[in-house]
């Protein structure tokens, strides 16, 4: 599901307006992963994740930023991705105002740059990202670029699978310039 997320949008119709951005880059965390938050069984914080495909799971980052991941199993197992950058679309100049920004390329680079842009907490953990309602997920018919594959960033166990996705050669996608190419 990581890599069939790379070009689809996510989009938050929010009271000010719509906010939307092309997936750009992602991350999974399968059934089994010792990265991932499903790992250790359901509990209060990771039951989201054991929904079934197409839910939001957000959760708050060390007490600093949400990140928005989608549910990807079957329910009752847990396994999800993490979205970790997007090419905004619509809304840029609320994006900016929400994550201070100055540059385009900044405005959804990185999972909790992406939660701002778009507006994204804990208001929405749960949504069904695959009907009606304020957050959901859209085709494009904007082609994708070549997507590369990486292993992910900022985690110590299992750091070595190659499980992170994204457009090669677009900006928006976060990293050292090693993983981008």
């Amino acid at each position: 599901m990581a890599r069939y997320l790379i070009g689809k949008v996510v989009v938050h119709d929010t009271d000010a307006g719509r906010l939307s951005g092309r997936i750009v880059e992602t991350e999974a965390y399968p059934v089994g992963d010792a990265a991932g938050h499903a790992f250790r069984g359901i509990t209060p914080r990771n039951r989201i994740l054991f929904l079934d495909r197409g839910h939001a799971y957000v959760y708050l980052n060390y007490g600093i930023s949400f990140l928005l991941n989608v549910t990807s199993e079957v329910a009752g197992v847990g396994g999800g991705v993490l979205l970790r950058a997007i090419d905004p679309l619509e809304g840029v100049e609320m994006m900016a105002a929400s994550n201070g920004a100055t540059r385009l390329a900044d405005l959804g680079r990185g999972p909790g740059r992406l939660t701002k842009a778009l507006r994204v907490d804990l208001a929405q953990n749960g949504s069904d990202l695959c009907a009606a309602g304020p957050l959901w997920l859209a085709a494009t018919s904007q082609k994708v670029g070549s997507i590369g594959k990486s292993v992910r960033i900022g985690i110590t166990r299992a750091a070595d699978r190659l499980l992170r996705f994204y457009e090669r050669g677009n900006v928006h996608v976060s990293g050292v310039s090693k993983l981008r190419q």
